[in-house]
């Protein structure tokens, strides 16, 4: 054998090497290393006390996924949130749901907001990753739907969670009047931000606790952080938008500031953690999770651990 082709041969082994490595770490390893973002934002009024904000999104539950019903459920006995905003994707198997009761029984009674993903509703199917490329994934003809009344019920009746799909509804948590607004999952054309105005208006002529109290704090709720709705919710007055539905890209390339895809149109660099979004002159914090699961067709997460996020809202400075 020549010099030449030894030196080939040893490359393209430690090129497979490395491949190997990676595909072990990241079905392996990765992703199952949950972590806990933390962020604080001053957007409460002067003289507010602090507000926690735990918020979950794209847990993709599959029954057998015990140690990630474990950790959600620890996270949830540490961090004592305040309030829960869940930006969807839940469920990952028609029997997910069994799995979401274990994770979230510990925010039982927690005030909280919660929107629909697709994987709420229909359940996941096999994809080529590569299409991610070309941009949005394309919606399957058949798809098996899932118990999402049932889903619904749980965070509801049992949870006491406030559904914000294409509506508006205010909470107290931690004694402060939190009003949120939201929409069903952009990524299918499920959203009506056109029901939201008036639904906001009616809102914020109803009162609380006795009287007509201002909201501390407005809350835009979406799972797929597509830029119209992130452009409606900031004209519709949100102090904050949180969103999911990106995995952060599931897979980057380690210490990259931007994820590769992100399954809509938010600018990439934008499509894990909290960021900033403008629009009409106002300026507001953005925070998109990068979940808590993946599809059960695409076990796989490298550079972008799972996460949950835990935000603390405080006092602006007075002005």
């Amino acid at each position: 054998m020549s010099r030449g082709s030894h030196a080939a041969l040893t490359t393209a082994a430690a090129v497979g090497a490395a491949g190997l490595s990676a595909a072990v770490w990241g079905t392996c390893i990765e992703r199952f290393l949950f972590t806990v973002r933390e962020h604080e934002v001053a957007i409460l009024p002067p003289g507010s006390a602090p507000l926690t904000v735990l918020h979950l999104s794209d847990a993709h539950m599959a029954p057998w996924q015990h140690a990630k019903q474990t950790w959600i459920a620890r996270v949830a006995e540490t961090v004592q949130p305040d309030l829960v905003i869940n930006t969807g994707d839940n469920l990952g198997h028609a029997d997910g749901l069994h799995g979401i009761r274990r994770a979230f029984a510990p925010l039982r009674g927690v005030p909280g907001f919660f929107v629909h993903g697709s994987n709420d509703v229909v359940g996941p199917s096999a994809r080529n990753p590569l299409k991610y490329f070309r941009g949005p994934s394309q919606r399957h003809a058949d798809v098996d739907l899932l118990d999402t009344a049932a889903m619904d019920a749980y965070f509801t009746d049992d949870l006491g969670w406030t559904d914000l799909d294409n509506t508006a509804a205010s909470v107290t948590a931690a004694g402060l009047r939190v009003d949120g607004f939201g929409v069903d999952d952009a990524h299918r054309d499920w959203d009506d931000l056109a029901a939201l105005p008036d639904r906001l208006a009616a809102l914020r002529r109803r009162p609380m606790f006795g009287r007509a109290d201002a909201a501390a704090v407005t809350l835009g709720v979406t799972h797929a952080p597509y830029r119209r709705i992130l452009d409606g919710f900031v004209d519709l007055g949100a102090d904050m938008i949180f969103g999911g539905h990106t995995h952060g890209g599931q897979v980057r390339i380690p210490f990259s500031p931007s994820a590769l895809v992100a399954n809509c149109d938010i600018p990439l660099d934008q499509a894990r953690g909290l960021s900033t979004w403008s629009h009409g002159g106002r300026t507001v914090p953005l925070n998109v999770s990068a979940g808590l699961g993946h599809s059960i067709y695409a076990p796989v997460r490298f550079g972008c651990r799972p996460e949950a996020s835990v935000l603390v809202l405080r006092a602006r400075e007075s002005a």
